[in-house]
Protein backbone atom coordinates (compact mmCIF):
# COMPACT_ATOMS: atom_id res chain seq x y z
CA UNK A 1 0.00 0.00 0.00
CA UNK A 2 1.23 3.80 -0.66
CA UNK A 3 1.15 6.19 1.83
CA UNK A 4 0.97 9.64 0.82
CA UNK A 5 3.48 11.35 4.10
CA UNK A 6 2.56 15.36 4.14
CA UNK A 7 4.98 17.93 5.51
CA UNK A 8 4.81 21.50 5.26
CA UNK A 9 6.10 23.73 8.38
CA UNK A 10 9.54 22.91 10.36
CA UNK A 11 7.02 21.43 12.99
CA UNK A 12 6.47 18.92 10.85
CA UNK A 13 9.90 17.51 9.72
CA UNK A 14 10.33 15.89 13.27
CA UNK A 15 6.72 14.20 13.55
CA UNK A 16 7.13 12.80 9.91
CA UNK A 17 10.76 11.61 10.65
CA UNK A 18 9.71 8.78 12.62
CA UNK A 19 7.42 7.52 10.11
CA UNK A 20 9.10 7.69 7.14
CA UNK A 21 12.02 5.82 9.19
CA UNK A 22 9.82 3.00 10.11
CA UNK A 23 7.65 2.57 7.09
CA UNK A 24 10.38 1.93 5.10
CA UNK A 25 11.15 -0.80 7.63
CA UNK A 26 8.30 -2.56 6.33
CA UNK A 27 8.07 -3.93 2.61
CA UNK A 28 4.23 -3.38 2.59
CA UNK A 29 4.63 0.11 3.07
CA UNK A 30 5.52 2.43 0.44
CA UNK A 31 6.04 5.89 1.26
CA UNK A 32 5.44 8.73 -1.00
CA UNK A 33 6.54 11.99 0.56
CA UNK A 34 4.92 15.88 -0.43
CA UNK A 35 6.20 18.91 0.90
CA UNK A 36 4.10 21.91 0.31
CA UNK A 37 6.45 24.20 0.91
CA UNK A 38 4.44 26.07 3.22
CA UNK A 39 7.15 26.98 5.29
CA UNK A 40 8.78 29.59 2.47
CA UNK A 41 12.32 29.29 4.11
CA UNK A 42 14.61 27.05 2.08
CA UNK A 43 17.82 27.86 4.47
CA UNK A 44 15.61 27.15 7.30
CA UNK A 45 14.19 23.81 5.82
CA UNK A 46 17.17 22.11 4.42
CA UNK A 47 18.95 22.16 7.70
CA UNK A 48 16.16 20.85 9.64
CA UNK A 49 15.82 17.96 6.47
CA UNK A 50 19.56 17.44 6.85
CA UNK A 51 19.35 16.91 10.98
CA UNK A 52 16.96 14.85 10.70
CA UNK A 53 18.24 12.69 7.87
CA UNK A 54 14.70 13.22 6.16
CA UNK A 55 15.07 11.63 2.23
CA UNK A 56 14.47 14.74 -0.90
CA UNK A 57 10.57 15.01 -1.14
CA UNK A 58 9.17 13.06 -3.65
CA UNK A 59 6.88 16.32 -4.70
CA UNK A 60 7.52 19.50 -3.75
CA UNK A 61 4.29 21.91 -4.32
CA UNK A 62 6.19 25.11 -3.39
CA UNK A 63 2.62 27.18 -2.14
CA UNK A 64 5.07 29.60 -0.26
CA UNK A 65 3.30 32.50 1.64
CA UNK A 66 0.06 34.21 1.37
CA UNK A 67 -3.16 34.84 3.75
CA UNK A 68 -4.71 31.58 5.95
CA UNK A 69 -7.18 30.88 2.90
CA UNK A 70 -4.93 31.72 -0.01
CA UNK A 71 -2.49 29.16 1.11
CA UNK A 72 -4.68 26.61 2.22
CA UNK A 73 -6.39 27.22 -1.47
CA UNK A 74 -2.98 27.01 -2.85
CA UNK A 75 -2.10 23.55 -1.17
CA UNK A 76 -5.90 21.98 -1.96
CA UNK A 77 -5.49 22.66 -5.90
CA UNK A 78 -2.05 21.35 -5.99
CA UNK A 79 -2.24 18.26 -4.21
CA UNK A 80 -5.29 17.44 -5.70
CA UNK A 81 -3.45 16.80 -9.16
CA UNK A 82 -1.07 14.47 -6.69
CA UNK A 83 -3.94 12.44 -5.87
CA UNK A 84 -5.04 12.31 -9.14
CA UNK A 85 -1.74 10.88 -10.75
CA UNK A 86 -0.10 9.13 -7.30
CA UNK A 87 -3.60 7.42 -6.16
CA UNK A 88 -2.42 7.10 -2.73
CA UNK A 89 -4.13 4.25 -0.05
CA UNK A 90 -3.75 6.64 2.75
CA UNK A 91 -2.87 10.14 3.46
CA UNK A 92 -1.17 10.96 6.64
CA UNK A 93 -1.24 14.63 8.10
CA UNK A 94 0.90 15.54 10.97
CA UNK A 95 0.24 18.37 13.36
CA UNK A 96 -2.42 21.31 12.96
CA UNK A 97 -0.47 23.48 10.41
CA UNK A 98 -2.89 24.75 7.39
CA UNK A 99 -1.23 21.86 4.91
CA UNK A 100 -2.95 19.43 7.60
CA UNK A 101 -6.32 21.10 6.72
CA UNK A 102 -5.33 21.95 3.28
CA UNK A 103 -4.72 17.62 2.27
CA UNK A 104 -7.23 16.33 4.51
CA UNK A 105 -9.96 17.94 2.55
CA UNK A 106 -8.88 16.98 -0.58
CA UNK A 107 -8.20 13.69 1.00
CA UNK A 108 -11.57 13.30 2.24
CA UNK A 109 -13.52 14.55 -1.08
CA UNK A 110 -11.34 12.13 -2.56
CA UNK A 111 -12.53 9.69 -0.92
CA UNK A 112 -8.80 8.27 0.46
CA UNK A 113 -8.87 7.31 4.18
CA UNK A 114 -6.84 10.12 5.99
CA UNK A 115 -5.12 9.60 9.03
CA UNK A 116 -4.15 12.70 11.50
CA UNK A 117 -1.45 12.33 13.32
CA UNK A 118 -1.83 14.27 16.98
CA UNK A 119 -5.27 13.88 16.93
CA UNK A 120 -8.01 15.11 19.21
CA UNK A 121 -5.58 17.99 20.55
CA UNK A 122 -8.07 20.96 21.72
CA UNK A 123 -7.05 24.51 23.61
CA UNK A 124 -10.67 25.53 22.94
CA UNK A 125 -9.47 28.87 21.80
CA UNK A 126 -10.82 29.16 17.78
CA UNK A 127 -8.99 32.52 17.40
CA UNK A 128 -6.26 30.12 17.02
CA UNK A 129 -6.12 29.31 13.16
CA UNK A 130 -4.47 25.90 14.54
CA UNK A 131 -7.66 24.91 16.37
CA UNK A 132 -9.91 25.08 13.17
CA UNK A 133 -7.49 23.08 11.40
CA UNK A 134 -7.47 20.31 14.13
CA UNK A 135 -10.83 20.27 14.77
CA UNK A 136 -11.52 20.23 10.92
CA UNK A 137 -8.97 17.33 10.06
CA UNK A 138 -10.29 15.13 13.04
CA UNK A 139 -13.51 15.39 12.06
CA UNK A 140 -12.19 14.32 8.24
CA UNK A 141 -9.86 11.40 9.48
CA UNK A 142 -10.61 7.54 9.58
CA UNK A 143 -7.69 6.98 11.63
CA UNK A 144 -7.09 9.72 14.76
CA UNK A 145 -3.62 8.87 16.28
CA UNK A 146 -3.64 10.33 19.70
CA UNK A 147 -0.92 11.17 21.85
CA UNK A 148 -2.31 11.66 26.00
CA UNK A 149 -5.58 10.11 26.85
CA UNK A 150 -7.93 13.39 27.21
CA UNK A 151 -7.56 14.17 23.24
CA UNK A 152 -9.84 10.80 23.23
CA UNK A 153 -11.85 12.77 25.64
CA UNK A 154 -12.14 15.67 23.17
CA UNK A 155 -12.58 13.67 20.28
CA UNK A 156 -15.31 11.18 21.86
CA UNK A 157 -17.05 14.66 23.08
CA UNK A 158 -17.28 15.75 19.44
CA UNK A 159 -18.70 12.49 18.03
CA UNK A 160 -15.76 10.75 16.62
CA UNK A 161 -16.60 7.31 16.11
CA UNK A 162 -14.51 5.18 18.85
CA UNK A 163 -13.27 2.78 16.45
CA UNK A 164 -11.61 5.69 14.44
CA UNK A 165 -9.34 6.31 17.81
CA UNK A 166 -5.78 5.21 18.61
CA UNK A 167 -3.94 5.93 21.61
CA UNK A 168 -0.38 5.57 19.93
CA UNK A 169 1.60 8.41 22.03
CA UNK A 170 3.89 11.32 20.81
CA UNK A 171 5.78 10.94 17.52
CA UNK A 172 7.75 14.13 19.09
CA UNK A 173 9.23 11.87 21.38
CA UNK A 174 10.18 9.59 19.12
CA UNK A 175 12.65 12.06 17.01
CA UNK A 176 13.78 13.43 20.27
CA UNK A 177 14.92 10.05 22.21
CA UNK A 178 16.69 9.35 18.85
CA UNK A 179 18.52 11.99 17.91
CA UNK A 180 19.39 13.05 21.50
CA UNK A 181 22.92 11.43 21.47
CA UNK A 182 23.79 12.79 18.10
CA UNK A 183 22.57 16.06 19.38
CA UNK A 184 24.77 16.03 22.51
CA UNK A 185 27.53 16.39 19.86
CA UNK A 186 26.76 19.94 18.86
CA UNK A 187 29.17 22.59 20.03
CA UNK A 188 26.20 25.02 20.24
CA UNK A 189 26.05 25.72 23.57
CA UNK A 190 30.08 26.40 23.63
CA UNK A 191 29.78 28.74 20.56
CA UNK A 192 27.17 30.88 22.39
CA UNK A 193 29.85 31.19 25.39
CA UNK A 194 26.79 30.11 27.98
CA UNK A 195 27.57 26.87 30.43
CA UNK A 196 25.10 23.95 30.64
CA UNK A 197 22.23 25.38 33.33
CA UNK A 198 23.68 28.47 32.92
CA UNK A 199 21.43 30.22 30.68
CA UNK A 200 17.72 30.46 29.72
CA UNK A 201 16.30 29.66 26.42
CA UNK A 202 13.40 31.76 24.37
CA UNK A 203 11.11 30.99 21.41
CA UNK A 204 8.40 33.46 20.16
CA UNK A 205 6.49 33.28 17.10
CA UNK A 206 2.66 33.06 17.72
CA UNK A 207 1.07 36.05 16.24
CA UNK A 208 -0.84 36.89 19.63
CA UNK A 209 2.65 37.72 21.27
CA UNK A 210 5.12 39.01 18.13
CA UNK A 211 2.71 41.37 15.92
CA UNK A 212 1.26 43.97 18.70
CA UNK A 213 4.13 45.97 19.06
CA UNK A 214 2.39 46.86 22.96
CA UNK A 215 2.29 42.97 23.66
CA UNK A 216 5.74 42.19 22.65
CA UNK A 217 7.38 44.97 24.00
CA UNK A 218 5.91 44.05 27.37
CA UNK A 219 7.42 40.44 26.66
CA UNK A 220 10.96 41.81 25.60
CA UNK A 221 11.26 43.91 28.50
CA UNK A 222 10.40 40.75 31.15
CA UNK A 223 12.97 38.55 29.13
CA UNK A 224 15.54 41.93 29.66
CA UNK A 225 14.84 41.15 33.38
CA UNK A 226 15.56 37.39 33.40
CA UNK A 227 18.54 38.02 31.35
CA UNK A 228 19.92 40.17 34.55
CA UNK A 229 19.93 37.40 36.41
CA UNK A 230 21.09 34.34 33.62
CA UNK A 231 22.01 35.33 30.30
CA UNK A 232 19.31 34.51 27.44
CA UNK A 233 19.52 32.67 24.25
CA UNK A 234 16.94 33.84 22.02
CA UNK A 235 16.77 31.94 18.53
CA UNK A 236 14.88 34.61 16.45
CA UNK A 237 12.17 33.30 14.33
CA UNK A 238 11.45 35.30 11.03
CA UNK A 239 8.27 36.75 12.15
CA UNK A 240 9.71 38.11 15.39
CA UNK A 241 12.71 39.06 13.84
CA UNK A 242 10.57 41.78 11.62
CA UNK A 243 9.00 43.28 14.94
CA UNK A 244 12.19 43.56 17.08
CA UNK A 245 13.34 45.82 13.63
CA UNK A 246 10.56 47.95 13.50
CA UNK A 247 10.09 48.39 16.80
CA UNK A 248 13.57 49.37 17.47
CA UNK A 249 14.19 51.42 20.44
CA UNK A 250 10.69 50.41 22.30
CA UNK A 251 12.64 48.32 24.77
CA UNK A 252 16.13 47.72 26.11
CA UNK A 253 18.30 44.42 24.49
CA UNK A 254 20.90 43.88 27.20
CA UNK A 255 23.85 42.22 26.14
CA UNK A 256 23.15 39.25 28.56
CA UNK A 257 19.36 39.18 25.94
CA UNK A 258 21.31 37.05 23.01
CA UNK A 259 19.58 37.36 19.81
CA UNK A 260 20.48 34.53 17.52
CA UNK A 261 19.48 33.07 13.76
CA UNK A 262 16.98 29.87 14.20
CA UNK A 263 19.20 26.75 15.00
CA UNK A 264 18.77 23.60 13.18
CA UNK A 265 17.21 21.06 14.83
CA UNK A 266 20.45 19.13 16.30
CA UNK A 267 21.24 22.41 17.62
CA UNK A 268 18.50 23.81 19.37
CA UNK A 269 17.84 19.98 21.17
CA UNK A 270 21.42 20.51 22.74
CA UNK A 271 20.61 23.98 23.58
CA UNK A 272 16.88 23.22 24.83
CA UNK A 273 18.39 19.89 26.81
CA UNK A 274 21.06 22.33 28.73
CA UNK A 275 18.78 25.29 29.50
CA UNK A 276 18.01 26.08 33.60
CA UNK A 277 14.59 26.68 31.86
CA UNK A 278 12.59 27.13 28.31
CA UNK A 279 10.19 29.85 27.88
CA UNK A 280 8.19 29.71 24.51
CA UNK A 281 4.80 29.86 22.71
CA UNK A 282 5.48 26.66 20.79
CA UNK A 283 3.50 23.36 21.40
CA UNK A 284 5.73 20.80 20.37
CA UNK A 285 8.27 22.46 23.28
CA UNK A 286 6.14 21.97 26.03
CA UNK A 287 6.38 18.27 25.43
CA UNK A 288 9.88 18.24 24.74
CA UNK A 289 10.84 20.08 27.85
CA UNK A 290 8.54 17.93 29.71
CA UNK A 291 10.49 14.53 28.74
CA UNK A 292 13.88 16.18 29.29
CA UNK A 293 12.54 17.38 32.41
CA UNK A 294 13.52 21.32 31.65
CA UNK A 295 11.04 23.59 33.72
CA UNK A 296 9.21 25.14 31.15
CA UNK A 297 7.44 28.44 30.81
CA UNK A 298 4.59 29.14 28.25
CA UNK A 299 3.64 32.67 27.19
CA UNK A 300 0.17 31.76 25.97
CA UNK A 301 -3.42 31.60 27.97
CA UNK A 302 -4.06 28.00 26.55
CA UNK A 303 -2.74 25.27 25.81
CA UNK A 304 -3.56 21.67 23.60
CA UNK A 305 -1.19 20.46 25.58
CA UNK A 306 -2.67 20.29 29.39
CA UNK A 307 -0.80 16.79 30.12
CA UNK A 308 2.55 18.77 29.94
CA UNK A 309 1.25 20.55 33.05
CA UNK A 310 -0.61 18.19 35.14
CA UNK A 311 2.01 15.95 34.54
CA UNK A 312 4.66 17.73 32.93
CA UNK A 313 7.25 20.93 34.02
CA UNK A 314 5.22 23.20 32.07
CA UNK A 315 3.21 26.25 33.33
CA UNK A 316 1.09 28.70 31.41
CA UNK A 317 1.78 32.47 32.45
CA UNK A 318 -0.30 34.43 29.34
CA UNK A 319 1.56 37.48 27.87
CA UNK A 320 2.05 38.61 31.42
CA UNK A 321 5.47 40.34 31.88
CA UNK A 322 4.85 40.20 35.93
CA UNK A 323 3.68 36.55 35.80
CA UNK A 324 7.25 35.76 33.48
CA UNK A 325 9.14 37.50 35.75
CA UNK A 326 7.84 35.66 38.91
CA UNK A 327 7.95 31.96 36.87
CA UNK A 328 11.27 32.34 35.96
CA UNK A 329 12.52 33.97 39.20
CA UNK A 330 10.66 31.18 41.34
CA UNK A 331 12.22 29.01 38.80
CA UNK A 332 15.80 30.14 39.57
CA UNK A 333 15.64 30.80 43.48
CA UNK A 334 15.36 26.85 43.34
CA UNK A 335 11.54 25.82 43.28
CA UNK A 336 11.49 22.09 41.82
CA UNK A 337 8.09 21.26 40.39
CA UNK A 338 7.43 17.57 40.18
CA UNK A 339 7.03 15.52 37.27
CA UNK A 340 6.93 12.55 35.31
CA UNK A 341 7.05 11.41 31.57
CA UNK A 342 3.18 10.85 30.18
CA UNK A 343 2.46 7.28 29.43
CA UNK A 344 3.40 5.91 25.96
CA UNK A 345 6.30 8.91 24.98
CA UNK A 346 8.31 6.49 24.67
CA UNK A 347 9.87 6.34 21.42
CA UNK A 348 8.11 3.63 20.09
CA UNK A 349 5.06 5.54 18.68
CA UNK A 350 5.87 4.90 14.53
CA UNK A 351 6.46 1.44 15.25
CA UNK A 352 2.82 1.56 17.10
CA UNK A 353 1.00 3.76 14.04
CA UNK A 354 2.81 1.32 11.06
CA UNK A 355 1.59 -1.65 13.04
CA UNK A 356 -1.85 0.01 12.66
CA UNK A 357 -1.55 0.85 9.13
CA UNK A 358 -0.67 -3.32 8.11
CA UNK A 359 -3.86 -4.46 10.45
CA UNK A 360 -5.88 -1.88 8.19
CA UNK A 361 -4.40 -2.61 4.82
CA UNK A 362 -4.38 -6.25 5.04
CA UNK A 363 -2.65 -8.06 1.56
Amino acid sequence: MKAAIIVGARPNFMKAAPLIREFRKRPRLDTLLVHTGQHYDENMSRVFFEDLELPEPDIHLGVGSGSHAEQTGKVMVAFEGVISRERPDLIIVVGDVNSTLACSLVGAKALVPVAHVEAGLRSFDLAMPEEINRMVTDILSKFCFTTSPEAETNLLREGVNPERIFFVGNIMIDSLLFYLERAERSRIVEELGVTPGGYVLVTLHRPSNVDESGVFALIMGALADVARRLPVVFPVHPRTRKMIESARGAFEIPESLKLIEPLGYLDFVKAMRHARIVITDSGGIQEETTVLGIPCITVRENTERPITIEMGTNVLVGADPAKIRREAARILDGAVRAHRVPPLWDGKTAERIADIVERHFPV
